[in-house]
């Protein structure tokens, strides 16, 4: 299994492009995500995680996050392997998101249960049914 999942605070606006040939949208940012804190003498600490997401998502996330919002995802962690102008093996790791939520304090602009780019409005497609005929 391999399911990785993180709250935390963007470092800088993500970065959207757009893979050649397909066209694909890919967002790439990285995520400060503060360290449990057990002695609270010590300062905060922080992992910066790099994260990147395709398509729809990518391009939801590119619109409506920015540098210092908070963040919710969940998704898988890879591990790249490249060998470098020197001939040496270098390693990158990314987590790749299958699922978000926007985490952002009210008065930000982001719906707190905005998820995924997507609005949860269903307006008038919702029928009222009548429960009158319920035993309970």
């Amino acid at each position: 299994m391999n399911k990785i999942q993180l709250v935390g605070r963007l470092t800088k606006d993500p970065e959207l492009r757009f893979t050649p040939g397909n066209g694909m949208a890919v967002t790439k940012f990285t995520l400060a995500v503060n360290r449990p804190q057990f002695d609270k003498s010590k300062p905060q600490e922080a992992d910066f995680i790099n994260c990147t997401c395709f398509g729809k998502r990518a391009e939801a996330i590119a619109n409506y996050v920015q540098k210092g919002h908070r963040f919710g995802l969940s998704g898988r962690l890879q591990i790249n392997k490249y060998v470098d102008k020197e001939g040496n093996n270098r390693w990158n790791t990314d987590i790749i998101i299958e699922d978000f939520e926007f985490l952002q304090d009210k008065g930000s602009g982001i719906d707190k249960n905005q998820s995924n780019g997507l609005s949860a409005d269903y307006g008038e497609d919702l029928t009222p049914v009548d429960d009158g005929d319920i035993p309970f």
